[in-house]
């Protein structure tokens, strides 16, 4: 027996302590086998060290946080005296704050102010250091009261499922317009579940207020995660538990009208929601077969994106005026482009919102309509039936059309019938995938359209690009040397010192110090000049040295510019014009 008790006790004279527990035997508070025992009764009840040390009454919470101050030398807070609304939100994922029981308390420039009551546990500091590509400064907090606050903040994540149930959003199922006949309202039925129903208005909601583009709802073996493209960059928003992951794909595939038991394809379907008496907001969707579940994304198609006016989206004075220009023409082609999420769409129908009177026809044909627009006659291409994009231009001409808009050039066929349209008395809207406009007209001609065609009907190319815009309540100026300002492609007397760049900072308001989105343009109308190049077969090259003569900025001079203006950063400019 005594060989047996010999065993049984070398373990747990060897028992590796968190290091919240050695420094409370080192300040004296905890003896060697207190913390011991406390530690395999955390093991054994599957919780942490600091909520059964507190629970049992070992440490109180109050000693606890004076005892870890002076140890670790960080300031110390009474959680009593913070406003839960006012801190900072979507910093840290609301699961890594349960986990490790943190609360983010502000951010300044690259580094997070975080309240814990363990400061000794290192995998809280490596996991937000990860999530966030931040540094961490830590405050102690009471564990009680963190733990508490921790519970308020979490009002988007997996808990939200259940309060939801009793919550009132001030719409109704009437509210969402799924267009649904009776055979899908009977199947609707299978997925009403009450919490699902509530957390899918919850996250539609939240992304509406939040400016988000689009909503991925992904589904992983062990996990599922709810994000939002908010100004470009995705960000993690929700973790609802895994099992609702079938529920939530149908109900969102009964209300855009899909094949609920179709579950082996995509698929694509619409849906609306209806927020007040006189806005509508609609909603593209799209599902993705995944290993572990349907993906779905939703994006946001807000009408009202559509009529900011021309002066909402960042053109300057000059480019305003060529782009105004064009598009008043009797006939010729204005071609947007950009890579996609580029804005080339808002582009196209602010253009077409302008000139939508009552004396213009107007038909546009896309894949799909992604904004309804009144007095417009809007048609969805569809290559299975037969309906592309070619087949709709040649019956657009039949119809008396003033101005046409394709959704996009994707093949010579297209674009041959959509120059001969801009020949022949229409204007022609469409957009390419070009870096920028001087290649958009060799892009042209390597499909296969002649130069003379081209130069006869092409009026002008916009090319763009979409940068964060900085926060006007938090940017602050930065010192960058003259050398990098010359790198980046500012000329010498630019840089006379009568401005300075801004950089992001982040506050309550925004989102890591950027606040929405504006355009960058090269509008580049198409000169004599530059049709001569054309009719020669000359280079994209030469193009964008004549159109630099004649005052065209090119896309990165015209972010350079922004920043000047101190709407952008200098990093962001860099970052979407490396060309």
């Amino acid at each position: 027996m005594a060989a047996v008790e010999t065993s049984t006790a070398d373990p747990a004279a060897t028992v590796a302590l968190p290091g919240l527990a050695r420094a409370l035997i080192a300040a004296g508070k905890l003896n060697q086998k207190a913390a011991e025992d406390l530690y395999r009764k955390a093991q054994a009840h599957r919780t942490t060290f600091i909520a059964e040390l507190t629970g049992s009454g070992a440490v109180s919470a109050f000693d606890l946080a004076h005892i870890m101050s002076t140890a670790f030398g960080a300031p110390l807070l009474d959680l009593d005296a913070v406003d839960v609304q006012r801190l900072p939100k979507s910093l840290l994922d609301t699961k890594i704050c349960q986990d490790y029981r943190v609360v983010v308390l502000a951010k300044r420039s690259n580094r997070l102010t975080v309240a814990t009551a363990d400061p000794a546990d290192p995998q809280a500091a490596e996991k937000i250091k990860f999530a966030t590509q931040m540094g961490v400064d830590w405050v102690i907090a009471e564990y009680d009261k963190l733990s508490r606050m921790v519970e308020a903040q979490a009002t988007t994540a997996t808990e939200a499922m259940d309060s939801l149930i009793g919550e009132d959003f001030q719409f109704d199922e009437a509210s969402l317009d799924t267009g649904a006949g009776e055979e899908e309202a009977k199947g609707t039925s299978e997925v009403d579940d009450a919490p699902v129903v509530k957390f899918l208005h919850k996250m539609l909601m939240d992304a509406i207020n939040m400016r988000a583009s689009d909503l991925h709802f992904e589904p992983y073996e062990h996990h599922y995660r709810v994000r939002f493209r908010i100004d470009g960059e995705l960000r993690d928003i929700a973790s609802p538990p895994v099992a609702i992951k079938e529920k939530l794909a149908s109900r969102i595939k009964v209300i855009s009208r899909m094949d609920i038991a179709e579950k082996r394809v995509p698929q694509d379907g619409r849906m609306k929601l209806k927020i007040g008496v006189d806005r509508v907001i609609d909603f593209r969707v799209s599902t993705l077969p995944t290993l572990f579940g349907e993906k779905v994304v939703v994006r946001i198609l807000d009408p009202s994106s559509a009529k900011l006016g021309i002066d909402a989206l960042g053109y300057e004075p000059e480019e305003k005026a060529r782009l105004l220009d064009a598009i008043k023409r009797p006939y010729g082609m204005v071609l947007v482009t950009g890579p996609t999420g580029s804005g080339k769409t808002v582009s196209l129908y602010t253009c077409l919102n302008l000139l939508n009177q009552p004396g213009v026809n107007i038909s546009t044909a896309e894949d799909p309509a992604e904004i309804n627009l009144p007095g417009v006659n809007q048609v969805n291409v569809n290559d299975k039936a037969g309906l592309t994009f070619a087949t709709a231009l040649r019956a657009f001409l039949r119809q008396d059309p003033d101005v046409i808009m394709v959704g996009e050039i994707r093949d010579l066929e297209t674009a041959d019938i959509a120059i001969k349209a801009a020949q022949t008395g229409h204007m022609v809207m469409s957009t390419l995938h070009t870096n920028d406009a001087p290649s958009t007209l060799v892009r042209l001609r390597n499909m296969g359209v002649a130069p003379f065609n081209i130069a006869s009907s092409v009026v002008l190319i916009s090319a763009q690009r979409l940068a964060r815009r900085l926060c006007p309540a938090c940017k602050v100026p930065v010192d960058v040397p003259p050398e990098a300002l010359l790198e980046a492609g500012y000329r010498e007397e630019e840089l006379d010192g009568s401005w300075m760049p801004y950089r992001a900072v982040g506050c309550n308001a925004c989102n890591n110090g950027y606040k929405g989105r504006v355009g960058i343009y090269q509008v580049m109308p198409v000169s004599e000049d530059i049709q001569r190049i054309i009719l020669r077969d000359g280079t994209s090259l030469e193009i964008a040295e004549q159109a630099q003569r004649e005052g065209v900025r090119s896309l990165r001079q015209s972010g350079l510019h922004k920043v000047k203006l101190g709407v952008t950063s200098l990093e962001e400019v860099i970052n979407c014009t490396n060309i």
